[in-house]
C-alpha cells in the first residue's frame, strides 16, 4: 500500500506539473521602442557615463578649491650640551638652553578662494554640459541604428512576401512546364528568378542581424538580451516648422552652445582667479621662547613686496583665454545655425521624395505588377513581361522603404541639430 501511495504522488506531481508547464505561454523576444533604447543608451551606455565620471571629478576639485590653507607648527631648541653630557642640569636647561615654539597662519588677500571656487564651479557647468551634449549625440548614435533595424526588418518582410509570391509563380510554372504549356527555357528562368528573391532574404537576414548587434553595442550588452527586438515600423511623421522657428529652438536647447557660453563664464572667473592671485599674502606666526630663565611671545608677520612678479603674465594669458572663449561661442553659434540649416534641407528635399511614392507610384507599382502576373498566368503576357514588371515592383518598394528610412534619418539629423528629441 505504501509503494502503491508513493506511485501515484509521484504520477499526480508529473501530470500536474506537465499540465502546468504546457498551460506557461512561451515568451518571445525583448521588444523595445524607440524612446526606450535612447533611455537605456543614457543608463547603460559605458562610454557616456565614464563622461559623467568627469563631473564628479569637478566637484571633488570644487572642494580643494574652497580648502583654506592649514595652520604651521613650528619649534626649535638651541644650545643644548650634546658634547657635555655632564652640564645637562636642570640649571643648565633652565638658564642656557632656548626652547621655542610656534604657530603660523597663511592670510591669503584679494578673496583667493572665493575665486578658486567661482572658477571650479564654472569649470563644472561647462563639463555637466558637456556630457549633455554627449547625451545628444548618443541619442542621434542610437536613433540611427534603430532605424537600421528598422530598414533591416521591412526589406527582409519584403524579401519575404517576395518570395512567398514568386513561389506560387514557379508552381504554377512547373505545372504549365510538365504539361507542355512552357517551354524549358522559359521555366528555368522563372527559377533563376527565385534565386535573386532567395538571395535577398538571405541578405536582409544579415542586414538585420547586425544592426541589431550595432544598436546592442550603444545600448550596453547588460541592458538588453541577446534576442532583443525593435518595435514599431517605419513611419512617416511630416514636420511642419519653419527653419526660423527651429534655428531658434537650437540656440536655447544646444547643450554645445550652451557649454561655449559657460565658458566665457568660466574664462572671466579666471581673469579674477588671477588677479587675485596678484595680490601678496601674509604670513604671520606667533611664537613662545624660553631663554636665560625668562618666557616671552613673539609676533612675526612677513609679505612679498609685489615690485617683480604681480602675476601678470598670467592675467595676460586668462585675458587672451576670454577672448578665445567669447570667439568659440561664436563658432559655436554659427554651428548650430548650420547645422539646422543643413538638417532642414535634407529632411525637405526627404519629404519631397516621399510625397512622389505616397502621390501614386506605390500603387501603380502594385497594380503593373498585379496585371502582368494575371496576363501571364493566362497566356496573355510573356515572360520577359511578367519578369521586367516583378523587376520594376520589387525596386519600387524597396526604393520607397529605403527613402522612407532616410526620412526618418533626417527627422533624426534635425532633432539633433536641434538639441531636442520633442519637436512640435
Amino acid at each position: 500500500m505504501r509503494e502503491l501511495s508513493r506511485i501515484a504522488a509521484v504520477t499526480a506531481v508529473i501530470l500536474f506539473g506537465g499540465a502546468v508547464f504546457a498551460q506557461t505561454p512561451t515568451s518571445g523576444p525583448v521588444k523595445i521602442t524607440l524612446d526606450q533604447a535612447v533611455q537605456m543608451a543614457h543608463d547603460h551606455n559605458h562610454a557616456l557615463k565614464a563622461a559623467r565620471t568627469t563631473i564628479q571629478q569637478n566637484q571633488a576639485q570644487e572642494i580643494t578649491a574652497n580648502l583654506r590653507p592649514n595652520p604651521t607648527l613650528s619649534g626649535d631648541s638651541q644650545f643644548l650640551p650634546i658634547f657635555q653630557p655632564g652640564s645637562f642640569t636642570t640649571n643648565y636647561v633652565n638658564e642656557i638652553t632656548q626652547f621655542d615654539i610656534g604657530i603660523g597662519y597663511l592670510f591669503e588677500r584679494g578673496g583667493k578662494r572665493q575665486r578658486r571656487l567661482e572658477a571650479a564651479q564654472d569649470a563644472t557647468a561647462v563639463t555637466r554640459s558637456t556630457v549633455d551634449d554627449n547625451e545628444r549625440t548618443l541619442a542621434f548614435s542610437v536613433a540611427t541604428q534603430f532605424v537600421n533595424v528598422q530598414l533591416a526588418e521591412s526589406t527582409l518582410d519584403l524579401a519575404l512576401q517576395d518570395v512567398k509570391s514568386f513561389q506560387n509563380t514557379v508552381d504554377i510554372s512547373d505545372a504549365r512546364y510538365k504539361a507542355g504549356d512552357m517551354s524549358e527555357a522559359d521555366y528555368l528562368k522563372i527559377k533563376l528568378q527565385l534565386l535573386q528573391f532567395q538571395s535577398d532574404v538571405a541578405n536582409a537576414r544579415m542586414s538585420r542581424a547586425t544592426s541589431l548587434v550595432s544598436l546592442r553595442e550603444f545600448l550596453g550588452y547588460e541592458s538588453v538580451p541577446a534576442d532583443f527586438d525593435v518595435a514599431g515600423d517605419l513611419e512617416y511623421q511630416p514636420l511642419n516648422l519653419k527653419e526660423e522657428d527651429l534655428a531658434a529652438m537650437a540656440l536655447k536647447q544646444r547643450a554645445d552652445l550652451r557649454a561655449a557660453q559657460q565658458g566665457i563664464t568660466a574664462a572671466q572667473s579666471q581673469i579674477a582667479l588671477a588677479q587675485a592671485n596678484g595680490k601678496k599674502d601674509i604670513n604671520a606666526s606667533l611664537d613662545y621662547s624660553h631663554v636665560s630663565g625668562y618666557s616671552s611671545l613673539s609676533l612675526f608677520g612677513s609679505i612679498d613686496l609685489p615690485i617683480f612678479d604681480r602675476n601678470q603674465g598670467e592675467i595676460a594669458r586668462t585675458r587672451y583665454a576670454l577672448t578665445q572663449a567669447q570667439e568659440l561661442e561664436l563658432g559655436a553659434a554659427e554651428t548650430v545655425v548650420g547645422d539646422v540649416a543643413t538638417a532642414y534641407e535634407t529632411l525637405h528635399a526627404n519629404d519631397e521624395v516621399m510625397a512622389l511614392y505616397r502621390g501614386g507610384y506605390l500603387d501603380d507599382s502594385q497594380k503593373s505588377r498585379e496585371i502582368s502576373e494575371y496576363a501571364y498566368k493566362r497566356g496573355a503576357a510573356s515572360l520577359l513581361d511578367f519578369l521586367d514588371a516583378e523587376r520594376s515592383y520589387r525596386a519600387i518598394q524597396l526604393a520607397y522603404r529605403q527613402a522612407l528610412a532616410a526620412y526618418a534619418l533626417a527627422l533624426e539629423q534635425m532633432r539633433e541639430a536641434v538639441g531636442t528629441r520633442n519637436l512640435p
